[in-house]
């Protein structure tokens, strides 16, 4: 502070700041709040879709296991199936993060096989395995979603850390030290006046 001059001025600019700090502050911590929130939803919204795919995966391998037993091993039919790795990507904002958002089909397209040397089983499979594939793409749209909250609520932390524990502190020491600069000098300002008076009086 030794080169800031204790004026009215630079006492004002100071507590416009720290109004301004402390208004960034709070807006820093309903942020963290509300992304927190997301989080935690999110996290829960995971589990439930791991188990989801762990559940489905073990219902979709039985039902190979039952098409396996009732036409062969089926590689020749699953070579007539081409590979969807289409992927469409869109996002949301909440509160200035992107989240992505991966649009599923709904409902599964048609299997691309023939139907007169399948089976039901086989058709199972194929619903099995499609609902895998869906799941694991929401799966990794809320995994991607955590990661970045995750990483939006340690940056706001950040910020408002700083805010709360250096900057309005340090905007508080400032204003402290004009005003006591300020009320040092009218104190002296009045004795000096004093002594004027004093001495008019006595020249009268």
């Amino acid at each position: 502070m030794a080169n800031l001059l204790p004026t009215k001025g630079n006492l004002i600019a100071a507590k416009r700041s720290r109004t301004l700090a402390r208004t960034g502050y709070e807006l820093m911590d309903r942020k963290r709040n509300i992304l927190i929130r997301e989080l935690m939803g999110m996290m829960d919204t995971a589990k439930e879709l791991q188990g989801q795919i762990d559940a489905v995966f073990t219902e979709a391998y039985t039902a190979l296991q039952a098409a396996n037993i009732r036409l062969g091993i089926c590689d020749r039919i699953a070579e007539a199936v081409d590979v969807d790795d289409s992927l469409t990507l869109r996002y949301r904002s909440v509160m200035g993060v992107e989240l992505p958002r991966i649009p599923g089909q709904s409902p599964p397209p048609r299997p691309e096989y023939g139907m007169g040397d399948t089976c039901s089983e086989l058709d199972e499979c194929y619903l099995k395995f499609y609902r895998v594939k869906e799941l694991t793409r929401r799966l990794a749209e809320v995994e991607t979603s955590i990661y970045r909250l995750a990483d939006a609520i340690k940056k706001t932390q950040k910020r408002a850390n700083a805010l709360q524990n250096i900057v309005i502190p340090g905007l508080d020491g400032t204003i402290r030290f004009i005003t006591d600069a300020l009320e040092e000098k009218e104190r002296e300002e009045f004795a000096r006046l004093k002594v004027i008076k004093r001495v008019t009086t006595k020249q009268k």
